[in-house]
């Protein structure tokens, strides 16, 4: 395959080139068929983009009749589907005929942009120990290029290691709502809620010794478990919020079950003791 070409008609012969083409840009797999309509119309707006990008992104055409080995792999029920595959991974997708700009927008999340390369530059800043320097250097580019959703959460993360808690809250606030709904942002905002519960807390010692003098210390379990979070010792977290909520449901407006809900939300649907715990707090309250 020439790895110049901007687009290309997928094969099974060709088919793990294109694969490995996605770990230097990203490929978009047009799923389509000779007698399909909406793909028909679809086509010339890849093309356009393709020609329009200048190679920031493959445009792989995979022919359903023909490869059907191939729409079967990817569970293509309609066409036209479109796939993004990088690192050699699908992360997103669309169906359906979708206008021009809606089809930029779906690409520009995943096409490197200026402010991706100046943001790394920015890091190596900050892992040199010039923490004032990178964080400044972050905020410009953030400014400059205010839609690169990821430079914003990546800024919050830095600004929460800096313990900058109320500045990063405010950047991952600035999200727009299907951006603060992904899991990698959802997973954020709890981390940052939990550093801004020990922010003022007493050291962790001093809570265990006051919650063995005193079972019913909520507060004390709360703080706790908030910096068992920070720890990355979930189980032991999970464990204080779910003390919580069998001793005092009225706790801080149920503050031990929101803290088990964010906790998932840090680690995600199908982690184990995401399952686990998920399970006790069910029987619990029903």
């Amino acid at each position: 395959m020439d790895i110049d070409s901007y687009i290309i008609d997928v094969t099974e012969e060709n088919f793990q080139q294109v694969i490995d083409y996605s770990n230097a840009r990203p490929v978009l797999l047009d799923f389509w068929a000779t007698w399909c309509g909406p793909c028909q119309s679809l086509i010339p707006i890849l093309t356009r983009l393709a020609n329009d990008y200048q190679g920031k992104f493959l445009l792989a055409k995979v022919d359903i009749d023909r490869q059907q080995d191939l729409a079967r792999q990817f569970n293509v029920r309609s066409v036209p589907t479109v796939k993004i595959i990088k690192q050699g991974k699908m992360v997103d997708e669309f169906m359906g005929a979708l206008p021009e700009g809606q089809v930029r927008q779906f690409l520009d999340k995943y096409i490197e942009r200026e402010s991706d390369n100046q943001m790394k530059n920015a890091i190596h800043t900050y892992q040199e120990g010039m923490t004032r320097e990178a964080l400044e250097q972050m905020r410009s580019i953030i400014d400059a290029d205010p839609v690169n959703f990821n430079n914003v959460s990546l800024y919050a993360s830095y600004l929460m290691r800096e313990h900058k808690f109320e500045t990063a809250k405010q950047q991952l606030d600035s999200l727009p709502p299907a951006e603060q709904g992904k899991p990698e942002i959802r997973a954020l905002l709890a981390q940052l809620e939990f550093a801004t519960i020990v922010k003022d807390a007493p050291p962790m010692d001093a809570l265990r010794e006051k919650i063995m003098s005193n079972p019913d210390a909520m507060q004390a379990r709360y703080q706790l478990g908030a910096y068992h979070v920070l720890e990355g010792e979930y189980q032991q977290a999970m464990d204080q919020m779910m003390e919580i909520v069998r001793r005092d449901r009225k706790y801080d407006d149920d503050a031990g079950r929101k803290g088990l809900l964010r906790i998932f939300d840090l680690l995600g649907d199908g982690n184990d003791l995401v399952n686990q715990y998920r399970r006790q707090l069910s029987r619990h309250l029903y």
